[in-house]
């Protein structure tokens, strides 16, 4: 198994070393453009995932805190992820012994649910949760203590993810943690764990990229921005521009009769401020509307950014810079705006969930940052990481 890796890691080597695409006949989707940091190690990477890796999902517990998750609302891409891995796709492994990658199928959003007390900020029965389940496959199988949870990862897109999983140090020194709330200031680690994107899913219908013929000048209004009036980012916001322009329009809650969705397509740009916690799901509905992501926060480390650029198709406005949002914004060139907006359109495959995955969306996209973190579970390839992407 290491002796595949290893050969997985001279393969990408040698499309950074000479900038070449392999196997691309037979390719449905070849990653190119500025999109991606590099997009012959990325397609290479890609196409050594679907060779070799594979996926054993624990059989232990039963729903609603493991195997089951939410569908819908804002922590969504949970459950589907948690119910995508129990289909038994093609990289779930038919057995434990031929997995590079082992799954912790629990739920912390249902487990807040049913066992956290509302504004008590106690993670303990969380925190015993997940220490009694980790307890248990460790005892019963031999897989996490080998490597002390290194090719294990857990999959959560709650805000009290990170501390649900601070209860088991090997959980969280060593094992990859999926996370929506990926904020590197409390703990999180882009060279082990994985952003995970954020959706809100509204009456089970799983989000799509809106066909959007009209041109890039029909789009009148400059930034836009609806939302609730949680965390010291979003309240800046609100306090500087709610109500007091109308080309930069921000509101608390929509006036009757104005339509999110159409507002979103109307606009050039979209502001996502961070909440109480790094992650919105504005994000994916800006890219999904071919809206320019403006990011307004802190230590947030961005989903697929191992093999996305982010500054080809988003902007980025620090928070003491949130006075000058308009500004900023109208001293874009046109001719940048314009390029912003195409490479929005280019990327949008990557943040579409389908079910069951098609190749190169969230879901498989999921998968390859999965992967790259297996793939350097030594520590020795994380030099080729930085360099090839």
């Amino acid at each position: 198994m290491e002796e595949g890796l290893a050969r997985s890691r001279a393969s990408i080597r040698r499309a950074i070393l000479f900038r070449n695409y392999t196997s691309r006949k037979r390719q449905s989707y070849i990653p190119r453009g500025s999109v991606y940091h590099n997009p012959y190690a990325f397609h290479q990477s890609y196409i050594e995932m679907e060779k070799r890796l594979k996926i054993w999902v624990y059989k232990e517990g039963e729903p609603p805190l493991v195997h089951d998750g939410p569908y819908s609302d804002i922590y969504s891409i949970e459950g589907q992820f948690i119910n995508e891995m129990d289909q038994h796709g093609p990289l779930i492994a038919n057995n434990a012994e031929e997995a590079l990658v082992y799954f912790l199928p629990f739920s912390v959003t249902i487990m807040v649910r049913f066992v956290y007390k509302k504004r008590s900020y106690d993670m303990a029965p969380l925190q015993t949760i997940v220490r009694d389940y980790i307890q248990l496959i460790s005892t019963l199988y031999t897989y996490w203590n080998r490597t002390k949870g290194a090719d294990h990862f857990m999959l959560s897109c709650d805000d009290w993810a990170p501390y649900a999983a601070r209860k088991d140090q090997d959980l969280f020194r060593n094992s990859i943690r999926v996370l929506c709330n990926a904020n590197s200031s409390e703990g999180f680690n882009p060279k082990k764990d994985v952003p995970l994107p954020e959706f809100n899913i509204r009456n089970f219908e799983l989000p799509a990229p809106i066909d959007n013929s009209s041109p890039p000048s029909s789009k009148t209004i400059l930034a836009f921005f609806a939302g609730g009036n949680h965390g010291a980012i979003r309240h800046e916001l609100l306090q500087q521009w709610k109500g007091k322009d109308s080309q930069v329009l921000v509101f608390h809650r929509l006036p009757k009769g104005q339509n999110y969705t159409e507002l979103m397509l109307k606009s050039k740009y979209c502001l996502c401020p961070s909440g109480y916690e790094v992650a919105s799901p504005r994000i994916t509905e800006a890219i999904l509307v071919g809206c320019v992501p403006v990011l307004i926060s802190e230590s947030y480390v961005l989903p697929f950014s191992d093999v996305l650029d982010w500054s080809q198709f988003s902007l980025s406005i620090p928070v003491s810079r949130i006075p000058e949002i308009k500004e900023i914004l109208s001293a874009i060139p046109e001719s940048i705006y314009l390029k912003l907006q195409s490479n929005v359109l280019k990327v949008q495959r990557h943040f579409v969930i389908n079910r069951p995955p098609k190749r190169f969306d969230v879901m498989h996209m999921l998968f390859h940052s999965i992967w790259l973190r297996r793939l350097n579970v030594n520590g020795s390839w994380l030099s080729l990481i930085q360099v090839g992407y």
